[in-house]
């Protein structure tokens, strides 16, 4: 079926045919583009070939990927046409990474780029700049990168496309984003839950995403699946996943810019008619959505043939399509050629500037793709309006009592961000957010869903603003989009599945570092994560949802951009999660648990001691004015519920051990001032710390996290940690302690091994202590919960001496 007969099929659609004027500027902008593409690969002299090419005009090291390039600046120039056409507010999401020169060139051709990096102008000295920049040493990256303008979305790994568009389009009802899926691309997991996007888009309050599949057939040495499968089994795969498909393919320029423009206009036609339908007509049913399939071939344009075998339309033009043009003369006439083939003396004047038929086919100001605000998120950020967090504030008539849900309590203030910032904040969770406690949010606003709905379904709504669909990868994906398009929001998930956005994370985290040193690019709101139904309290679902191990992957990332929080209480998170609201340019994890739970500060104690990041618990320590036999440390809910347990028993059985109780919620507060800006100085950790004294730290993750952090400190010889160990299975919440010596009784018997004054005296208190931990195990695997004196335990000072457990008097041991 042709173009028109396909466009023809859908009512109401316009069937345009572009003018040989309008043919022809398309051509030279796109050749234009093409030319500026190659030469970014091979190029560092004779930018115009105003002389025949010699070797040291071509690059030393030849980097980047030619094959998918052509089709991005296709696509390139047809959204431009499109966006002076209709006045369109639209940005570019190419999903193949790889094709970085395109972006570049584009930009370039925009003014956007010198305008940003006036170094880099629009004249011959300064096309030999961006040719020579280019995958060079003090220059920019080979894939799409932050330093490219217009661009929200690091191209080095690929499946985040449609998601990070989706995500860019949420709240955002004018805005258009072209996403362009890579077939190889289109092949990774993220990307293939992510079709499905277009059940929680609202046409009514969100904007629109136009994918676009770019099939050129092959990635680095294979075939690609999509490319390779009959083309109505592929059609009818993109119906299924809810989209009206349209097919382009070809390779004949003149043809293909007569149908893709055919094409291009039918589909935002029908965007415009879904939103017109929801928007004045009412109609909330879920939209059959455009989705377009490019297919061309790969190294569109290039060399056919290079040493007697297929370059264009093959797996060789993947990369780099011949890489010895610099020191074979028969290369370099090769890529002359290739070059003079897109006729530059047509599109660059004498001064080597773009000639009108080229500079004028884009549009102006911020609807250049490259200058558009959105693709610059921190331009159009503004700050949340927050209720006040102590209003949430949980009373704590004394320390290490109640017993209350942290997350819970949390899920009341994030109702009111919700309630006060309804276009500009939003929660998402793979299924989790009623599990994680935060179901108050629902009082507000219902989760976001364009799918079938049955009478007895819990708050879905197509305008809902709480996001959950279980993939972890398309929720990251949606927020960072949302994120990276100027707006706030929060991802809360079960500690040990945050895992499955590790490399994610890692990209994000590379985008906040580098733009921290990008004048141009505007600070944006941190990406928050709230990890929750944490190791410590996974006793139901057991070993397969016990891993703590997402805070040694972050804390892998730059410093400047890393921030990790591990509240005791619930007004220690409230206050932790009302400064990561307000923060930018982070990466902030917050631990913590949503099971019933004791609180230890009141709302202003809690400011303080979140303010330090660390502190000396006073009122339960016993050296003020002397000096300590051993600093008891803690970061973590449990960890400090067991430490002070472990304390209480230590104070019982050796009334005259000097006990200091540190708290840390800053995890960062530990590192060493010279390797983060939250960190100690020598000073400040000796104060805390000791520069001699035994540290048994109870820690919430891997016990060599805190060792690696604490390295360079005075005392670090003396630090002792008890963390996760990898022991776990389906138990009782202080089994899972006990398995891990994480628990009050391993953490006072280490107390009396390290307190050397205490090793010859305190057998018999060991003996009790290691006698509990007997007891435990034996009553957990009888009545397969744990001993009441557990269960009950809150925190009680103890002046005289009392029995291991209980509130009897204990005879000194004779």
């Amino acid at each position: 079926m042709s173009v028109e007969d396909r466009i023809a099929d859908v009512d109401g659609l316009t069937r345009s045919v572009l003018s040989d004027e309008e043919v022809s500027a398309l051509d030279a902008w796109w050749r234009a583009a093409n030319y500026l593409s190659v030469g970014q690969i091979y190029l560092m002299g004779n930018p115009l070939l105003r002389e025949p090419l010699r070797p040291e005009h071509v690059k030393p090291r030849l980097l980047g990927h030619w094959g998918t390039t052509p089709g991005l600046n296709f696509l390139y120039a047809h959204l431009n046409r499109a966006i002076t056409a209709r006045d369109l507010d639209m940005i570019y999401v190419m999903g193949p990474g790889h094709g970085g020169p395109g972006p570049v060139a584009a930009a370039w051709l925009e003014g956007t780029y010198t305008e940003v990096y006036p170094e880099v102008s629009q004249d011959a000295e300064g096309m030999r700049r961006l040719f020579t920049q280019f995958s060079f040493p003090g220059g920019i990256p080979s894939h799409v990168a932050p330093e490219t303008p217009g661009s929200i979305h690091e191209g080095g790994e690929l499946g985040y496309s449609l998601s990070h568009a989706y995500g860019a389009a949420f709240d955002n009802p004018d805005l258009v984003v072209a996403a362009v899926v890579g077939d190889g691309e289109a092949e990774t997991g993220p990307l293939a839950a992510s079709w499905h996007s277009n059940k929680f888009l609202d046409p009514q309050r969100d904007g629109a995403v136009l994918p676009i599949l770019h099939l050129n057939g092959y990635k680095i040495a294979n075939p690609t699946v999509l490319d390779r499968i009959p083309r109505g089994e592929l059609m009818e795969l993109l119906r299924g996943y809810g989209h009206t498909p349209y097919l382009v393919e070809g390779d004949d320029p003149a043809v293909m810019h007569q149908a893709f423009a055919a094409t291009l206009d039918a589909c935002l036609d029908e965007i415009a008619a879904i939103q017109r339908r929801a928007r004045l007509g009412g109609d909330l049913s879920r939209p059959r959505w455009p989705v377009i399939v490019l297919r061309t071939p790969k190294g569109w344009t290039g060399p056919r043939e290079v040493d007697g075998v297929r370059v264009e339309g093959s797996w060789r033009s993947h990369q780099v399509p011949f890489s010895n043009a610099r020191g074979d003369d028969g290369h370099r006439a090769v890529l002359e050629q290739w070059l003079r083939s897109y006729r530059p003396e047509e599109l660059f004047d004498e001064s080597g500037a773009p000639v009108p038929l080229v500079r004028d086919l884009h549009p102006r100001g911020d609807r250049r793709m490259s200058a558009n605000p959105h693709a610059n998120g921190g331009a159009l950020l503004a700050d949340l309006r927050l209720p006040d967090f102590r209003d949430h504030a949980v009373p704590v008539a004394a320390p290490g009592t109640g017993a209350v849900e942290a997350t819970r309590v949390l899920g009341g203030f994030l109702r009111e961000v919700m309630r006060r910032n309804d276009t500009t904040f939003r929660v998402l969770s793979p299924d989790e957010n009623n599990s994680n406690r935060l179901g108050a949010v629902l009082e507000v606003t219902d989760r976001a869903w364009m799918a079938e709905r049955f009478d007895d379904d819990d708050h879905l709504a197509p305008d809902g603003r709480v996001m959950e669909i279980l993939s972890e990868h398309t929720c990251q994906g949606w927020l960072e989009g949302y994120l990276l398009t100027g707006r706030h929001g929060l991802f809360s998930c079960y500690e040990a599945f945050i895992h499955l956005v590790d490399s994610m994370v890692n990209q994000h985290a590379k985008w906040l570092k580098t733009t921290n040193g990008i004048p141009w690019r505007r600070p944006i709101a941190s990406l928050n994560y709230l990890l929750t139904s944490h190791v410590w309290r996974q006793d139901h679902n057991g070993f397969s949802h016990q891993d703590p191990g997402f805070i040694d992957h972050v804390v892998n990332k730059k410093a400047d951009v890393i921030r990790v929080y591990l509240p005791p209480d619930a007004n220690t998170l409230l206050s932790v999660a009302d400064h990561c609201l307000r923060s930018r340019q982070y990466v902030n994890v917050i631990v913590a648990g949503k099971q019933p739970a004791l609180q230890y500060l009141d709302m202003d104690a809690a400011v303080v001691h979140c303010t330090k990041g660390i502190g000396i618990w006073e009122w339960a320590s016993n050296d003020a004015g002397v000096e300590p036999d051993v600093v008891m440390a803690c970061a973590g809910d449990v960890p400090t519920m067991e430490t002070l347990a472990a304390v209480q028993l230590l104070r019982a059985l050796l009334p005259d051990l000097r006990i200091r109780v540190v708290n840390v919620v800053d995890l960062m507060r530990l590192q060493d001032d010279r390797e983060h800006p939250h960190g100690l100085d020598a000073t400040a950790f000796d104060a805390l710390f000791t520069r001699d004294k035994p540290v048994i730290f109870a820690y919430h993750g891997y016990p060599w996290l805190i060792h690696r952090l604490t390295y360079r400190q005075t005392n670090h010889g003396n630090i002792h940690v008890r963390g996760y160990v990898e022991e776990g299975t389906t138990t009782t919440p202080f089994d899972i302690c006990v398995m891990n010596r994480i628990d009050r009784y391993h953490l006072a018997i280490d107390v009396i091994d390290r307190v050397e004054r205490l090793r010859d005296v305190s057998a018999h208190a060991r003996e009790q202590l290691a006698g509990k931990i007997i007891e435990h195990r034996q009553y957990v695997r009888t009545h397969g919960e744990d001993r009441p004196e557990i269960q009950q335990w809150q925190w009680a000072p103890v002046d005289g001496h009392v029995r291991v457990g209980t509130n009897e008097p204990l005879h000194e041991p004779s």
